[in-house]
């Protein structure tokens, strides 16, 4: 199977998860976010163009799960091209479970700071939910997710 067919299946059922069981999982407000995870992860191994590109198409999905036309697509297309910047070692990158939990913590820290910048301006609206369940809570809860798949990986 070709490698872009392979990524574009993955990007998909992540989506899937995301949106049918990750979703539903929240605590206290907050949810975790494995499709950005996702598109860091591309941004690592294989630069800022294919993050960009999984960061506009997962970002296009969630908008349209979830109702909010555009801020997805803008903040996952740049978290993939601000991780895709980073220089790494493309091809023997292996991510450790502390380096998953502080790179999940710090890219979603800056991705839900955005996301709910602009639903804020969207709706007008000023909540202390908006800081406490989506920025903080979520940020925290996917890089705990971010943990857990570190630990699991195999490569």
């Amino acid at each position: 199977m070709p490698l872009v067919v392979r990524h574009l299946l993955i990007g998909l059922g992540l989506f899937l998860l995301q949106w049918l069981l990750l979703g539903r999982l929240q605590i206290l407000g907050a949810m975790p976010d494995a499709c950005l995870l996702y598109v860091a992860w591309l941004g690592l191994r294989y630069g800022r163009l294919p993050a960009s590109v999984a960061g506009f198409a997962l970002g296009f999905l969630m908008d349209a799960a979830y109702g909010l036309w555009g801020i997805h697509m803008f903040t996952k297309t740049l978290v993939g091209f601000l991780v895709g910047l980073f220089p790494t070692e493309r091809e023997t990158l292996r991510i450790l479970p502390q380096q998953a939990f502080f790179g999940g913590l710090v890219i979603a820290l800056v991705h839900n700071g955005l996301l709910i910048a602009f639903v804020a301006l969207q709706a007008g609206a000023r909540t202390a939910f908006l800081i406490n369940a989506v920025w903080l809570g979520s940020a925290v809860y996917t890089a705990l997710l971010g943990t857990l798949v570190a630990l699991f990986a195999r490569r």
